[in-house]
């Protein structure tokens, strides 16, 4: 190597130095490089995509091939300078050659072309996958070799190369994903993204019209009576049912029995040759599971029972859609049913209201881990048989009670943490 010009031998030297930062470089990119987006583009026909995929089905592989080639380049740049240190400084060029390189492969083989990769992944990993998938042809039975032995140390580790193909995003990171995604994706629809995600963690028993509040047509009823509440209901579908809703009898379509109302032959027999039978949902069904038992069913209305088999509501696609989309309508106090706001700024409350659903339309923080009604909330804290006019503060509510009916809160007033109670009474406090 003394017959080569010293030109020759700096010119190699860079050519190493460049490989070295192409190397590492290449390295960042390929292991920062956000799968996710690189599945799309996979996706959409293009071509190092797909190679840059394929390339990181086996990240053992790839780290290999990648460490093969970085450190035969960085090898023969250390023996070229030291050659060059020996003529130019003799016997101390091998401290000087060691010493330049060690700052040069620091600057242009490992941070500078590190920073741009991790700044700009793709712009480095999908042109580097082709020159990779090239190297690993020629090099695959020493790159095989070391990952042999280095997958068997990584065994004796109780790691396996295989758990990459587990590497996928759970719920709560893909919620972190989404809340973090900022100006790229608007306000709105990252609110349906969450509550879409939040459909598993939700029950049919959270959501539903609990059975008190189920509207439908008694069979009991006259023909005048059935005519009237047809005219006058807001639903497209009513439970039918002789006597209560424990005698469920089936769905009538509110326009097959207008039809039959039209042509003067609405009764009892008539309602029940086209009803359809009731669909039954377990009250433990998460909302993500009954919207695709919604689908398979072509169903829009079911009754959601208990472990005994009895009727304790009902819920309907609309309302888990609402879950996803929110309320349809634009007026946060008239959002929720039984909610009505005072001009004090203060909300008469019906007792069967949902915990959940106060929370969720205006912005409340109200407890949910145990009872899921405002009366039950209320029983609990109170831990006895409310009376009008017993007063109760959580968690900065003021909880009043206006209406006690079998035992149980009818109405009661509840003023928000932010309302002046500087005058309030003397209140329970929990």
């Amino acid at each position: 190597m003394n017959d080569i010009p010293l030109a020759v031998l700096f010119s190699l030297l860079g050519i190493l130095l460049l490989l070295s930062g192409f190397f590492s470089g290449s390295e960042t990119a390929l292991m920062t490089i956000n799968r996710y987006r690189l599945a799309h583009r996979a996706r959409n026909g293009e071509r190092a995509a797909k190679l840059t995929q394929k390339l990181l089905e086996r990240p053992d592989r790839l780290i290999g091939l990648i460490l093969l080639g970085n450190n035969l380049v960085n090898i023969l740049a250390a023996s070229i300078a030291t050659v060059i240190g020996i003529r130019l400084f003799g016997q101390y060029g091998i401290g000087v050659a060691s010493a330049a390189l060690t700052v040069v492969v620091l600057l242009f083989g490992e941070v500078t072309p590190k920073t741009l990769a991790a700044l700009h992944p793709e712009r480095v990993a999908l042109p580097a996958s082709y020159v990779y998938w090239v190297l690993k042809w020629p090099l695959f039975p020493i790159v095989w070799v070391i990952n042999l032995i280095g997958n068997g140390i990584l065994k004796l580790l109780g790691v396996s190369p295989e758990d990459v193909a587990q590497h996928s995003l759970s719920s709560e990171e893909l919620r972190s994903v989404v809340a973090e995604a900022g100006a790229m994706i608007p306000q709105r629809h990252q609110a349906m993204l969450l509550s879409v995600l939040d459909l598993e963690r939700v029950t049919v028993e959270d959501i539903m019209v609990p059975r008190n509040e189920i509207i439908g047509i008694d069979l009991g009823d006259s023909a005048e009576e059935i005519r009237e509440q047809l005219t006058t209901t807001e639903h497209t579908r009513l439970p039918l049912f002789d006597g209560s809703i424990d005698d469920l009898r089936g769905i009538v379509h509110v326009r097959d029995a207008m039809t039959l109302a039209v042509e003067d032959r609405l009764s009892g027999p008539a309602l029940l040759q086209i009803t359809r039978e009731p669909y039954y949902v377990p009250e433990s069904t998460p909302l993500n599971q009954q919207l695709l038992n919604f689908q398979n069913q072509k169903r829009r209305l079911g009754f959601v029972v208990d472990e005994y088999g009895d009727i304790q509501g009902l819920v309907t696609l609309t309302d888990i859609l609402q879950e996803i989309v929110g309320e349809f309508t634009p007026d946060p106090s008239t959002q929720i049913r039984n909610v009505f706001m005072d001009e004090d700024g203060s909300y008469l409350i019906n007792g069967s209201v949902t915990l959940r659903g106060l929370n969720r339309s205006l912005g409340w923080k109200l407890p949910t881990t145990g009872p899921r009604t405002v009366n039950g909330l209320i029983m609990e804290q109170l831990e006895k048989i409310p009376k009008t006019g017993d007063l109760l503060e959580l968690r900065g509510y003021t909880f009043e009670i206006t209406e006690v009916r079998a035992n149980a809160v009818k109405t009661a007033r509840i003023r928000t943490p932010q309302m002046n109670r500087a005058d309030t009474p003397e209140r329970t406090r929990r």
